[in-house]
């Protein structure tokens, strides 16, 4: 069956025209005062003055929306932030097809049956990034999507992508909450590598920004495995993802794709969040001085427009800020791992303790880096490595220094994902901050963030929460950002160093982290990760945990030689405080107790970001009072809590893994 939009009679001619905007981005002119034509895009030929362009685009006949037969695919259930495959199994015949008609259908249910009117499609810019833009536009054009925002070269990080959603109104401003898209399809594998033979991944965002919940997810899984059509575009022109910000392309006639500003309303969103001015000033004080790693992802090229040309600090300030399809063949996972160009820059080692053989004096103040779609942070002072447990649990203690929180009365809430450590509690209760621990995904902290916008119930807002795989963010948008932590830590230590003298040492995050333990205690905090593991022997792990621990008596095992004993163990679960959804089977928890007396725990959990295989996550957690211990390492502090809890779940024996292969 085919479904007719482009017959004679309707082939007119559609306008094609382009704003001016203020900033050039990626060396392409902004505007131009030439009146020699420029050639558009869809055989359009434009005279373009002052950024403005008219024209007429002919649609051929032969352009029509298509019903295509297929049938299910397996294997397309989303996992914690979305479905990620290899490359290859997405260029597969119907793939995206399948998925995109099953996630449309989906959001249309969702909207009462009303077909949305505008979409934002974006991504991180990994490879097959834009032949994926392509053939989403083209569905959700035949499905009869009247507005599809695409960002100028088709790049934007994650949380730029839900700062749209909030913010962007049909003519390009507006403040958080006025958004009128009512959803984003965002193309990435967040940390996960990029390439011909890596990982590609699509989520979806929902109308507040956030992602989309396991209600959403639940459902779009099982379209995926009822479809028998989808709907496109035939002989549809492409859409050049080059052109510039403003320009418009008829796919229908009820059908429009406009290419918009990648930076404008993320840019808002931030700027309501810190004082720049401040900062910026902050940023030529004597001792201070930074180093960004964009790791080659989306979120390079906003660090550039944010810390270079708002904040006015060096361009060698920032290293691998170019987007490039392969991240420039980096895994980019912002961790002790796979940032190690920085982690060596700022004096580290691989462990995260300091290399002792140079001078601290010398090395940059604030280290940071962010992941392939920009939503995860490193956060690292000279010779000096902040775990995201800890990051979240300062910006928690400081929240006066950031006037997002200091104008809006405080903190009204803080939440972290069960593996996190237990930092953050520890602070919002001496701050008598409500805390809410919840499991892995972002999506569990938008019910928290939208309580009252969404449900009418209590307002958390404004609110802080993060995970410890280095992701961290508040209120402002609905995921996760990762320069948002940045310029959270830049707001404390200039709040830090503002009654010094313009002369004096530098207050860095060295002295401001070991303040915090002096006052709070440490919490030595490690993840070990076992990736690639046979899903059956990552499966016999968990079950055994389950049978020996969580379904017997845990406090019956021997200490041992260790001293370190068994108190419980425990599978999480959770009840969402605000919508009363249920989550189970989201952890398994070992909690012992020090031979000190101190408590420690072992959290185990399966990880729903890879692509092939399985990841097996151990993290690893103890608390320690004593200030005197609190300059130990974390792996040497852990290392006997460490070879317990892998000795009692039989690691080696049934996966054959005698080491991890990261650990952070």
């Amino acid at each position: 069956m085919k479904f007719i939009t482009a017959t004679a009679a309707i082939v007119a001619a559609f306008s094609v025209t382009t704003e001016a905007f203020a900033r050039p981005s990626f060396g392409l002119s902004s505007s131009s005062s030439s009146s020699a034509p420029r050639t558009l895009p869809c055989n359009v030929a434009a005279s373009i003055r002052g950024g403005t362009a008219s024209s007429s685009l002919q649609m051929s006949s032969s352009s029509e929306v298509t019903s295509v037969p297929t049938t299910p695919i397996e294997g397309m259930k989303p996992g914690t932030s979305g479905l990620r495959k290899k490359v290859e199994v997405w260029q597969g015949e119907h793939y995206v097809e399948n998925f995109i008609q099953s996630l449309i259908d989906t959001a249309v249910e969702k909207n009462g049956g009303k077909m949305l009117d505008t979409i934002v499609v974006a991504g991180d810019g990994r490879y097959y990034n834009n032949e994926a833009i392509q053939t989403i536009s083209k569905l959700l054009a035949a499905n009869g999507i009247s507005n599809i925002w695409i960002p100028q070269h088709g790049i934007m990080s994650t949380p730029a992508v839900s700062a749209v959603i909030r913010r962007r109104t049909l003519d390009g401003d507006g403040e958080d909450g006025e958004g009128v898209a009512q959803g984003g399809i965002v193309l990435t594998a967040s940390h996960n590598p990029g390439g011909p033979g890596e990982d590609f991944g699509i989520k979806y965002n929902e109308g507040l920004g956030q992602p989309a919940g396991e209600d959403f997810t639940d459902a779009l899984y099982d379209k995926t495995l009822e479809i028998s059509s989808y709907k496109t575009i035939s002989n549809s022109p492409s859409i050049d993802l080059s052109a510039p910000i403003g320009t418009q392309y008829k796919l229908t006639p009820t059908s429009t794709v406009t290419i918009i500003d990648p930076y404008r309303n993320y840019l808002d969103a931030l700027k309501s969040c810190f004082d720049f001015d401040s900062l910026k000033e902050f940023g030529k004080r004597e001792g201070f001085s930074m180093l960004f790693d964009g790791m080659h992802g989306a979120g390079g090229q906003f660090a550039q427009r944010v810390l270079v040309e708002e904040l006015g600090l060096p361009e060698s300030s920032l290293m691998r800020c170019n987007p490039l399809s392969d991240f420039g063949k980096c895994h980019p996972d912002p961790n002790l791992t796979y940032a190690s160009e920085l982690v060596k820059k700022m004096g580290l080692l691989a462990d995260g303790s300091a290399d002792l053989s140079l001078d601290a004096t010398t090395l940059p103040a604030l280290g940071a880096a962010n992941d392939g779609d920009g939503d995860r942070n490193l956060i690292a002072g000279a010779g000096f490595f902040v775990t995201p447990s800890d990051s979240m649990a300062l910006i928690c203690d400081n929240w006066e220094s950031i006037p997002q929180f200091a104008s809006r009365g405080g903190l009204k809430g803080v939440a972290r994902s069960m593996p996190s450590s237990a930092a953050l509690d520890v602070v919002a209760e001496a701050r008598g901050i409500p805390c809410f621990v919840t499991p892995t995904g972002w999506k569990f902290f938008g019910n928290l963030m939208s309580s009252k916008e969404m449900f009418d119930g209590k307002d958390y807002t404004p609110f802080l929460c993060g995970e410890e795989s280095f992701g961290t963010g508040s209120d402002h948008v609905r995921e996760k950002d990762g320069l948002w932590a940045v310029l959270a830590w830049m707001s404390i230590l200039s709040n830090a160093n503002e009654d010094a003298a313009s002369d004096a040492p530098l207050v860095g995050v060295k002295d401001i982290v070991e303040k915090h333990w002096a006052k709070y205690g440490r919490h030595f905090y490690c993840r070990y990760d076992y990736e690639g593991v046979d899903s059956n022997d990552a499966n016999n792990v968990m079950d055994l945990i389950r049978d020996n621990f969580v379904n017997s008596d845990a406090s019956s095992v021997e200490a041992g030689e260790s001293g370190i004993k068994l108190m419980d163990a425990v599978e999480f679960s959770y009840t969402d405080p605000v919508d009363g959804s249920q989550t189970s089977k989201q952890g398994l928890i070992l909690n012992f107790q020090l031979p000190s007396g101190d408590p420690a725990r072992v959290v185990f959990r399966l990880s729903g970001t890879g692509s092939a295989g399985a990841t097996i996550r151990m993290y690893l957690e103890q608390y320690e009072k004593d200030t005197s211990k609190h300059g130990m390492s974390a792996p040497v502090a852990l290392k006997d809590l460490a070879e317990k809890a892998l000795s009692l779940v039989q690691m080696e024996k049934l996966t054959g893994r005698d080491t991890p292969t990261v650990i952070t």
